[in-house]
This record gives structure tokens, C-alpha cells and sequence, in this order.
């Protein structure tokens, strides 16, 4: 039988590591209406089979200047905050929230009109966390 962890309580905003991307300390919103994680990035392309990218967020310029590179990544079709739908590029990474490593699935795309830099919604929460709206962390 399979031990069930209890939830643990999180704000509205948190701080989060991407180990695997070297970065630490950087904010992300809490979003139950969002199903999926998305974080802001910039200089997305293809360099033959292999998918490179820029992490911006501008409290911490120095992951600006850093390429990331996956060779594994998928496309798939995810409606934006304004309700229209766009194809983005998507990888899977660990992502540490409240002291708890998580892989999971990170949509990439361009955040720069948005408060907060990453984007975590109820696929990485479902049965992990509940959100105490009257916390930021």
C-alpha cells in the first residue's frame, strides 16, 4: 500500500529552485486556475535537434547571460492568459518548492508583461499542496 504524505501549506508566492537549470531563489506565483508550470524565458530556438533558451527574470540579471540547452523537449498547444492558444516548447525539470524536489513538466515562453517570472499551476500541486491565499513565502 502506498503512504500518503501529508499536504503541505504553501502562499499565494514562492520562492523556487531549478537545480538542473542552476538557478535559485526566484519567484513564482501560486496559480490554481493555471494547469500547468511555466517559466520566463527568452532566445528560444532550435540549434539542429537540440532546444536552447535564455531564463530571464530582471531582479537577477545573471541568468540572462546563461544558454540553457534540452535535447529532450516536446511541443504542445496551452491557451495563455488572455484565452488565446500558442504552441509552446516544453521540458521536463526538477523544480524545489517549500523544501520538496518535484520533477515536472516546464512550459517556456515570453513573461515579461507578467509580475512573477515562473508560473506554478495544479499539475505540480494536485496531492502535494494546498495554497493559503493570505501567504507569501
Amino acid at each position: 500500500m502506498k503512504k500518503i504524505k501529508p499536504k503541505q501549506i504553501i502562499g499565494r508566492k514562492e520562492l523556487v529552485d531549478f537545480p538542473e537549470l542552476g538557478i535559485t531563489g526566484i519567484y513564482a506565483k501560486i496559480d490554481t486556475g493555471a494547469y500547468s508550470n511555466t517559466l520566463h524565458c527568452h532566445d528560444i530556438h532550435l540549434k539542429d535537434k537540440t532546444l536552447s533558451f535564455k531564463v530571464l527574470d530582471p531582479k537577477h540579471p545573471v541568468f540572462s547571460s546563461k544558454e540553457q540547452s534540452f535535447s529532450e523537449f516536446f511541443r504542445k498547444k496551452i491557451k495563455n492568459s488572455f484565452g488565446e492558444i500558442e504552441e509552446r516548447y516544453m521540458i521536463k525539470t526538477k523544480i524545489k518548492i517549500a523544501g520538496r524536489l518535484i520533477k515536472s513538466i516546464i512550459s517556456l515562453t515570453d513573461r515579461g508583461k507578467m509580475r512573477y517570472p515562473v508560473l506554478i499551476g495544479r499539475r505540480l500541486l494536485k496531492n502535494k499542496f494546498v495554497v493559503d491565499v493570505s501567504i507569501k513565502n
